[in-house]
């Protein structure tokens, strides 16, 4: 038997580390105090509901080869051109690289850039090799300054090798939904197997948006971070967050391959919008054009509040006969504005219970579904405990049907 390289044996251990914190979530490996101690882990996200598709709008017009336009809080898919072609995407695929260090990495933990990372081509913060910088530094160079060097810097000091950590990317976009996406790197250079969709990009992107650190860098102007001769000045490479009123992100990526791409986020009135444009002719001005039509021509309505009761079911044999049963979670769709009509609410819940009933117990489901689309769900509970019935009074119950 030939004994394995330690360097090999170490590699092979982060691998199967991370591979087990993907799947379970570190939360559950570690406890959640692991974070501090830069211990690996992802949080996996619930199952999601696949997004209704309203239609494209005549008199929307877009330059971009493939485009959608996204509600970040149902998911739903408002606008889109092309959206499951697969193609290039540029430095957009730092969107995945950013989120998966933040999920897996200590923020101050600090990296030292190897000779590898200081020498990538491309867009570059400058790194040089043997320069120390925390994680954290390197994220934002990576996000607001489209370092392709900071990346790799991150890739080398989270996984120990960017080839794993692209393994990682790939199992994470897996996870999301994101079927197809195939990475090949982290930062986006062009590669004849680097490529995904409009729709997927928009799916990882409203998964990142959840994470605070990645939302607040992203929405980020200008910032400051370490550099080898005092400090290094940071500018955001996406002009939105200047020129959009609401705008908050996320993310430009620009090659020949790929042309000009723009994943672009913005809130006004409480609601999120994700716009995704790749190989525009002018990405801003396409963006612009999704996001204004997004909050211009769609609401957001709640068909059911947590714990609003939305039946009631009879109990045989319980102290009380009958129990409310209520919605395990908000249910909110995106709808056209002013077309409530467009909803469809369908309750399936058991017909009677036998007590005695515990409270939060599983008793139906409801969907909904807009402008005949299935949209989104929820579980029904009952709302309370009902006990059953004191003995004398049980077994009169019992005579009485038997009568």
């Amino acid at each position: 038997m030939v004994p394995l390289h330690h360097k090999k044996v170490k590699a092979l251990l982060i691998c199967t580390i991370f591979l087990l914190c993907l799947t379970l979530g570190g939360s559950a490996l570690f406890g959640q105090e692991a974070y501090e101690d830069d211990v690996f882990f992802v949080y996996q996200p619930s199952n999601t509901i696949p997004a209704g598709n309203f239609g494209q709008p005549n008199r929307l017009w877009v330059s971009a080869d493939a485009a959608i336009l996204m509600d970040a809080t149902t998911g739903q898919v408002l606008y889109e051109k092309n959206a499951h072609k697969r193609r290039p995407i540029a430095s957009t695929t730092k969107i995945m690289t950013a989120l998966l260090a933040i999920e897996c990495g200590n923020l101050k933990s600090v990296a030292t850039v190897s000779k590898h990372a200081a020498g990538t081509e491309g867009s570059s913060i400058y790194l040089r090799a043997g320069e120390k910088l925390t994680l954290e530094h390197l994220l934002y160079g990576a996000l607001m300054h489209s370092g392709n060097d900071a990346c790799v810097a991150i890739a080398e000091h989270i996984a120990g090798k960017e080839e794993l950590f692209v393994n990682l990317m790939n199992y994470k976009a897996y996870l999301l939904g994101a079927r197809n996406t195939h990475f090949a790197n982290t930062n986006g250079l062009p590669h004849d197997q680097h490529l995904s969709t409009a729709y997927d990009l928009a799916l990882i992107t409203r998964h990142a948006l959840k994470n605070p650190v990645f939302k607040q860098i992203v929405a980020t102007r200008t910032h400051k971070i370490k550099g080898p001769q005092g400090l290094r000045y940071l500018a955001n490479t996406n002009q939105m967050l200047w020129s959009y009123q609401g705008a908050n992100g996320v993310k430009t990526g620009t090659t020949n391959a790929a042309g000009k791409c723009l994943v672009s986020s913005a809130t006004r009135d409480g609601r999120l919008l994700i716009a995704v444009v790749l190989h525009a002719g002018d990405r801003y001005a396409d963006s612009i054009r999704l996001l204004d039509y997004g909050f211009q021509n769609f609401t957001n309505h709640t068909v059911v509040k947590k714990g609003e009761v939305v039946s009631t079911i009879k109990v045989n044999e319980g102290i009380k006969a009958e129990v409310p049963v209520v919605a395990d979670r908000d249910l909110v769709v995106t709808i056209p504005v002013k077309r409530t009509d467009m909803i469809d609410r369908l309750v399936e819940i058991e017909p009677v219970l036998q007590a005695p009933i515990k409270s939060g117990q599983k008793v139906g489901g409801i969907k909904v579904k807009v402008n005949g689309q299935f949209v989104t769900a929820a579980n029904l509970i009952t709302k309370e405990p009902v006990d059953l019935l004191p003995l004398h009074k049980l077994i009169w119950h019992r005579m009485r049907r038997q009568l």
